[in-house]
Formats: structure tokens, C-alpha cells, sequence
């Protein structure tokens, strides 16, 4: 990982674990583009079916971080994968019930409840 990536990634199984690091909230989507073509490059991989966002460094987000999990979540979720956010602080649980996403997204407390979730 570079310093200045936004996302630090991992594969655990057929599981992509996404880390968001740094600010987040104040990211630009010219800014997230290059991060984010990435990731989906990764998300595309044949040996991959789900992924976890761990929020534990992130304690605040916007629009374009959910935009972007959802842009992930629907590629995953066509292939038949799943998706699950872990470690979120209280506001961000609160961004994601007000925008509706948690219908879509189990919230797990841990890492492990969510790998354990998308594994099963």
C-alpha cells in the first residue's frame, strides 16, 4: 500500500477485506477515481466473491465513499457476492440508515461477524 492510497485491500478467500484509510470525507471524486478503478479492478477478479468494508479508521463519510460502495456492491452483488460494513462509528451508521443503505448492507460489529456473514 502507498501512502497515498485511499483504500488498503486484502483478499481473505474468495473475500476482498477494503480498509479505507485517511479523511475520507473531504475526498473529491477527481481525487477517488484512480483509487476506485482500482479497487474495482480487484473486485473484479474470477476467485473473488464478496467484500467487507472495515470503517475502523473512518469516522466520517460522504456521498461519493457511498456512492462508491455502491457502485461496488451492485458489481458483486450481479455476480451473485455479497457485501457487509463493519466497525462503523455512530455517525457513519447513521449515514448509512438515513440514505437507506443498511437494506442493503448488513452492519456488523466486528471484522470477523462480517467475514463470517459474506463467507456463509
Amino acid at each position: 500500500m502507498s501512502v497515498q492510497s485511499v483504500f488498503e485491500t486484502q483478499s481473505r478467500g474468495r473475500t476482498l477485506l477494503v480498509v479505507p484509510r485517511g479523511s475520507v470525507s473531504s475526498l473529491a471524486e477527481a481525487a477517488l477515481r484512480p483509487e476506485f478503478n482500482r479497487l474495482m479492478e480487484q473486485v473484479d477478479r474470477p476467485e473473488l466473491d464478496n467484500v467487507v468494508f472495515d470503517m475502523e479508521d473512518v469516522s466520517y463519510f460522504g456521498s461519493i465513499m457511498l456512492g462508491a460502495m455502491h457502485a461496488i456492491w451492485t458489481r458483486i452483488h450481479k455476480g451473485g457476492g455479497k457485501m457487509a460494513v463493519c466497525n462503523l462509528s455512530d455517525i457513519a451508521r447513521e449515514i448509512i440508515s438515513v440514505s437507506k443503505f443498511d437494506s442493503l448492507w448488513p452492519i456488523c460489529t466486528s471484522r470477523e461477524e462480517a467475514m463470517t456473514l459474506v463467507a456463509g
